[in-house]
């Protein structure tokens, strides 16, 4: 009696064991894009999709790689996507490209090789794995030319006409060059005014503009004490500077009034240089820097400079 039963678990065992692997891979389904009309070089597409159960996902050493599959086919791109479904199975959708090298010389189908991938879902009570096997597919290709043309008595009749071309008018794209030449041209032409390139002759420096550039660095890092005295004593030297390269010589305080004669543009400015060369006679000769901020302060030798880089761009 205990055979007996034993006998019929082992044969319930054999009949449920392949039912439940069938069970893991639900469906395979191969689709393309169209079945005819490729041409040799053409690429392929095949999309392949599987319909698991819960948990199972591909293996990825049982795809197929790229590389040549037979002498005529290779397989160029493998691409994997994996989605849930709404009933708890798994789509595991393949992108494959082949391409065919095949030179028919007529019209003909040809098979793809189908191929098996591995399906694993490990759980806490062990690993079980699946095979999903991939049938092949087969596509139609067409010849490029035909194998018997028709027999023409001059060979050259074998060849097709050279195909006419329509006339193009030329001057849009004439009209257009000459525009870009001339926006060109004057381009140029800024530019060499700019930088005084013959035939332009150069442009007198303008030494106020200079001299305020120097007093600006000099008040960006003034500091205290003897340091803060020394800057502004160089800030009255860059406006003595600015002043001498003005005129082309030394000028001193007695020499303001022809100065401003031979420059009228800086007359407006001539009570702030009265004043800059009293500050400056008393923190040169006096030595009294003190004394000397306090008649003309940072701030408005800085001022002065400003109005005579105004007046002197304007001149």
């Amino acid at each position: 009696m205990r055979l007996r039963l034993d006998f019929r678990l082992c044969l319930a065992l054999a009949v449920l064991l392949p039912a439940a692997a069938a069970a893991q891979v639900r469906a395979i389904e191969v689709r393309s894009p169209r079945a005819f009309g490729y041409f040799l070089g053409d690429l392929v597409q095949a999309q392949v999709d599987l319909v698991v159960d819960a948990g199972f996902s591909v293996q990825p050493a049982s795809l197929p790689q790229p590389g040549p599959l037979a002498y005529w086919l290779d397989l160029r791109r493998v691409a994997l996507n994996e989605t849930a479904l709404a009933d708890g199975g798994r789509r595991i959708r393949l992108n494959l490209t082949y391409q065919n090298f095949y030179a028919a010389l007529d019209a003909r189908p040809l098979e793809i090789p189908g191929f098996a991938v591995t399906l694993a879902n490990e759980t806490a009570q062990g690993l079980t794995t699946a095979q999903a096997v991939v049938p092949g597919w087969s596509f139609t290709i067409s010849p490029l030319r035909e194998v018997q043309p028709t027999r023409q008595d001059d060979p050259a009749d074998y060849m097709r006409p050279d195909g006419a071309s329509g006339a193009i008018d030329a001057r849009p794209m004439l009209l257009a060059s000459g525009g870009f030449a001339a926006a060109t041209l004057a381009t140029l032409a800024i530019l060499a005014r700019d930088r005084a390139w013959p035939p332009f002759r150069p442009r007198r420096v303008r030494s106020f503009a200079v001299a305020r550039r120097k007093l600006r660095r000099l008040k960006a890092g003034v500091g205290t004490g003897a340091a803060a005295d020394a800057a502004y004593r160089d800030g009255l030297l860059a406006l003595h500077r600015g002043i001498d390269t003005t005129d082309g010589r030394r000028v001193l305080a007695d020499d303001l009034s022809a100065f401003l004669a031979r420059h009228p543009a800086l007359a407006p400015q001539a009570a702030r240089l009265e004043a800059f060369f009293a500050a400056s006679r008393l923190a040169f000769f006096g030595r009294d820097t003190a004394g000397a901020r306090t008649l003309v302060s940072f701030a408005a030798l800085d001022d002065t400079l400003c109005r005579l880089a105004a007046d002197e761009r304007r001149a």
